[in-house]
């Protein structure tokens, strides 16, 4: 009964498997897209695969964190609050004088940038070390030294070797046989690294602190401070009085000069260039150039007319007397005018006379001889005209000739009024500016003088320092905080780092991508609460487990592979021993057994596994038997009723197993035990150590190609798949096995844990 229902589930699968593979298939650009988004999820996978390196890298760091800081001397920082209140009268130092520069500083921002650079400025450091004689301070007593105020008393340098702990080790302590100087230099590095300055936002109030691992010195180097700073101030703008003062003298004076030597350049360029008055000059010059451009425009359209009007009258020559005499550039003029309307009055005349007379009479006679007389006259006339429009443009050329010519040497002599006016006024510019500037400088230096006896203080004490409570550093929760983050992101940088340079089969995508083989199945890494069950056996002892589920997944892979004509003998193989090939062998095999009549052989020769899992004793007759012709195939050939299916297992291990392999009567026997079987499943050896599965490949019809997820190099499969193309096997599929839960890409649909080591015992 229950192998009619397994047989109806499979059926049912097979059902499923067609429907799935004649719907319509996803667009493989589309797949191509969203293969290129960031998968979120593999992240996440990557980060929990390695969850307890990462935990134990954070708690390190924070440990050793806590340690240090722990450790570390204590800072105590005392405050003293200042108030800064510059003068806001004009003390004329800034460009001009120096101290009027400092002044205008003392605003805003740039005043807390000054004086930060005044407070932290080697300079001010020698001044309060000269001033305060630190160098007989008892804090840089060796004698008063007091002990470390650290939470833990830790030597770090003595875990070190002794080398190392050598060059980190500091300078011992000061002793009074040490000179005044090298005191000096320890006090001067203190105090520029102790000051700090902050100011108090909207406001005139700088926080004045001094750090240092004694709080009682903190505060009274704090108050010394500020006080001598207050001091310094003075004395600098001061300072700035004297200097404003010696640079406004020398100045002044150079000024002097300076507008002595522009008087005198002024003056010889007008007794050269003998000017009385440029501008009115220029003006004059200017009226002249107007009326001249508007008669040389005259001219110019005149010219223009006429040079119209003499290529209309060429083209009149080239016609005959009569077109010519009535075109209207020639019709215009008064006297041609007359002797046309003359001959027109005569041709009146004459046809007149003809109605009466013929043509033979006198008055017809002299009426024609006065209409030629007319004739000759207005040809006359029309010589006149054309001979005067000639004269007419050639004096209209001459005159713009003549007024382009007067034009162009009043241009000339413009442009040298201009030179001139230009420099003449750049002779008068520098003298003005030398005049204004030293008006300015001597207005300054007299403000300075009246300034000088000002020295108010700018600055004053709100709160003195007092002794600090507690330290300000180290920050013990702070640096542990940030020491486990940093562990924390170290540790996934390690995690991802380790994923990428992994160069294992994680998923069926990359067996199709990188191998470019299909991909049958997945078998997640095994957990099972029976301790007693073997993977093995896994199929045969609990067919209900997600483990069974999936190898009948690949057995329904194997049977849709090849429909029309199905792979009778299937050698199953991977690429190093230990991937979970005869696992695959058994229960794939196992799991046909119900739908097939089914023969499970060991041609793993070197290291014969598949017996004892079924209860057959090593060197039981088997394939070697068989081959060789020593035993009958009844005898090798073993039936398991819990399998239900037959077991040929390897037999007597012969001293090469390759010769037995490669043999013609190996490839015999196995075509014969191909006929009484409907499927003949072959456990072989891996490709990448011997070529056992090779040849056994060759004689096979299909072959399995068993990976172990994350374990073995994808160039090691691609080599044994290679190998098999070589002899032109055809490879049906891969399975991975040993994926850990949710690598498939199907949530956490598979709870397995770890597989036993199940195949090859070293």
């Amino acid at each position: 009964m229950a192998d009619n229902e397994q047989i109806a589930d499979d059926e049912l699968s097979y059902e499923s498997y067609k429907a799935h593979r004649q719907a319509p298939q996803p667009d493989p650009t589309h797949i191509r897209k969203d293969e290129k988004r960031i998968n979120i999820h593999q992240y996440v996978k990557v980060a929990l695969k390695h969850k307890w390196g990462i935990v134990s890298l954070t708690l390190v760091a924070a440990i050793i964190a806590y340690l240090y800081a722990a450790s570390l001397e204590p800072k105590y920082k005392a405050l003293a609050m200042l108030e800064f209140t510059p003068q806001t009268q004009d003390q004329g130092t800034v460009k001009e004088s120096s101290f009027n520069e400092f002044e205008r500083r003392f605003k805003g921002e740039r005043i807390f940038n000054t004086q930060s650079v005044i407070l932290k400025s080697r300079d001010f450091a020698e001044r309060v070390v000269d001033r305060l004689e630190l160098w007989n301070h008892p804090y840089f007593d060796p004698e008063n030294m007091k002990e470390s105020r650290a939470t833990l008393q830790i030597d770090w340098l003595s875990y070190l070797p002794d080398w190392m702990a050598t060059l980190l080790r500091p300078t011992e302590p000061v002793t009074s046989l040490q000179t005044k100087e090298t005191l000096k230099v320890q006090a001067l590095a203190m105090i520029q690294g102790g000051i700090e300055f902050e100011h108090i936002e909207n406001t005139m109030l700088y926080r004045f602190g001094f750090n240092s691992n004694d709080p009682d010195f903190a505060a009274e180097m704090a108050n010394k401070i500020a006080n001598l700073f207050i001091e310094f101030d003075l004395e600098s703008r001061l300072d700035s009085y004297k200097n404003a003062t010696q640079y406004l003298t020398d100045r002044t004076m150079d000024l002097k000069a300076s507008i002595n030597e522009s008087e005198k350049k002024l003056l010889a360029f007008r007794e050269k260039e003998k000017i009385v008055n440029l501008e009115s000059g220029s003006s004059i010059l200017g009226r002249q150039m107007e009326d001249a451009f508007n008669n040389l425009t005259d001219a110019q359209k005149n010219r223009i007319t006429l040079e119209k009007i003499v290529k209309d009258i060429d083209r009149l020559r080239e016609l005959p007397f009569n077109e010519a005499v009535n075109h209207p550039s020639l019709i215009e003029y008064e006297n041609i005018k007359e002797a046309k309307r003359e001959e027109l009055d005569s041709e009146l005349e004459i046809a007149q006379l003809a109605k009466r007379y013929g043509p033979k009479h006198p008055k017809m006679i002299a009426a024609k001889a006065g209409h030629q007389t007319r004739i000759s006259r207005m040809k006359k006339e029309v010589d006149i005209v054309l001979n005067n429009i000639d004269k007419e443009f050639e004096r209209a050329q001459w005159l713009e000739t003549k007024l382009q010519k007067q034009f162009d040497d009043l241009k000339l002599q413009a442009h040298a009024i201009d030179s001139k006016q230009a420099e003449y006024r750049a002779l008068e510019r520098n003298l003005g500016a030398d005049q204004k500037l030293y008006d300015t400088f001597l207005t300054r230096f007299k403000e300075t003088n009246i300034s000088s006896g000002n020295n108010t203080p700018n600055a004053r004490i709100i709160d003195e320092a007092r002794v600090p409570g507690g330290h300000y550093w180290p920050n013990l929760e702070r640096i542990v905080v940030i020491a486990s983050l940093g562990g924390l992101f170290l540790g996934l940088l390690l995690a991802f780092l380790l994923d990428y340079i992994n160069d294992t089969l994680k998923n069926s995508q990359d067996i199709e991508e990188k191998i470019g083989i299909a991909t049958l199945g997945n078998l997640q890494v095994l957990i099972s609460d029976k301790s007693d069950l073997s993977p093995e056996r896994m199929y045969i002892d609990d067919q209900k487990s997600l483990f069974s589920e999936s190898i009948r997944t690949i057995r329904t892979g194997v049977l849709l592979t090849s429909l029309d004509s199905p792979d009778k003998v299937v050698a199953v193989t991977s690429s190093v021993p230990g991937e979970g090939k005869t696992t695959v062998s058994i229960n794939l095999a196992v799991a046909l057994g119900q739908l097939e009549k089914i023969l499970l052989i060991d041609a793993d020769m070197r290291r014969a596994s598949l017996g004892p899992h079924f209860g057959i004793e090593k060197n039981t007759p088997g394939l070697s038997d068989l081959v060789a012709g020593t035993e009958e195939e009844a005898n090798c050939i073993h039936h398991n009723e819990d399998a239900g299916i037959d077991i040929l297992p390897a037999g007597m291990i012969p001293p090469n197993p390759q010769e037995l392999l490669s043999s013609q009567r190996f490839s015999e026997a196995l075509q014969k035990l191909a006929s009484h079987y409907d499927r003949v499943i072959i456990d072989t050896a891996p490709t990448q150590l011997v070529s056992d599965a090779i040849l056994v490949a060759n004689q096979a019809s299909g072959v399995i190609y068993v990976i172990k997820a994350e374990s073995t190099p994808y160039h090691l499969v691609k080599e044994g798949v290679k190998r098999l193309h070589q002899v032109d096997s055809h490879i049906i599929g891969g399975v991975l096995n040993q994926m850990h839960q949710g690598a498939s890409g199907y949530g956490g649909y598979y709870k397995y844990g770890k597989y036993r080591n199940y195949d090859y015992t070293y």
